[in-house]
């Protein structure tokens, strides 16, 4: 072999393995990516591989819209519970919205956590439009019961949560208040749904078990301290 082609054949070795270097840093920093945006746990509804906004540090979950591509997307549980307790803490930026959505089913013929699941609304009720509808406040079952009290902290302030689920019954207490109890599936309830914006919905409350949610709505909001226990 002549000198020449042996120096070509040396510069197409070293520009081969520079390009073989590249592609492997590239698919590793993808990879270190996506375990990044992963919140064992949790996954974003519908899409395991979606894009989404929701990131997780020190124990906080944090929503922020500009880090997701296109559309928001709900942040879910892997597990589905019946009978449980949750507790948690949340914080809601101004004029924010958000929601904690209960007994959602995933199945790619809905497209929201809404379509199936009950939501405790988490909301600035002084800040954005929803806090001027009746069962669209901070510590609301969403379109369906209204709050008896209303001990939501100011927004930027940690806001504590439990939600017990047994047997049909629902409550929820905000910041140490009982605001919402009620009985699920039966008759009343069934006359609750009829009157709300749910009416007519396939699948809306129709499941006794399933997943929980956080929900993107477009605004930052932070939780934390997560607990699901299994009654």
């Amino acid at each position: 072999m002549d000198t020449w082609r042996l120096i070509n054949l040396k510069i197409m070795k070293k520009y081969i393995y520079s390009a073989l270097v590249l592609t492997a840093l590239f698919s590793t920093n993808q990879a270190d990516a996506q375990t990044a945006n992963a919140i064992p746990g949790w996954h974003p509804y519908g899409n395991k591989d979606a894009k989404h906004g929701w990131t997780a540090d020190k124990g906080v979950i944090h929503l922020d819209p500009k880090l997701r591509d296109g559309h928001g997307v709900d942040l879910v549980s892997d597990k589905e519970y019946e009978n449980f307790e949750l507790t948690l803490e949340w914080k809601i930026a101004p004029k924010g919205n958000s929601g904690v959505i209960l007994f959602v089913h995933e199945d790619p013929k809905y497209n929201q956590t809404y379509n199936t699941g009950l939501e405790m609304q988490v909301l600035d009720n002084e800040g954005h439009p929803d806090g001027k509808i009746t069962k669209h406040r901070a510590g609301d079952l969403y379109d369906l019961v209204k709050s008896t009290s209303e001990p939501v902290k100011p927004v930027g302030e940690w806001n504590k949560v439990k939600v017990v689920s047994k047997n049909g019954k629902l409550e929820f207490t905000l910041n140490g208040v009982k605001t919402v109890s009620t009985t699920l599936w039966d008759e009343n309830f069934k006359t609750l749904v009829a009157g709300s914006k749910f009416a007519g919905w396939e699948g809306f409350a129709a499941y006794k078990k399933g997943k929980i949610a956080l929900q993107d709505h477009g605004d930052e909001v932070w939780y934390k301290n997560i607990s699901i226990k299994e009654l």
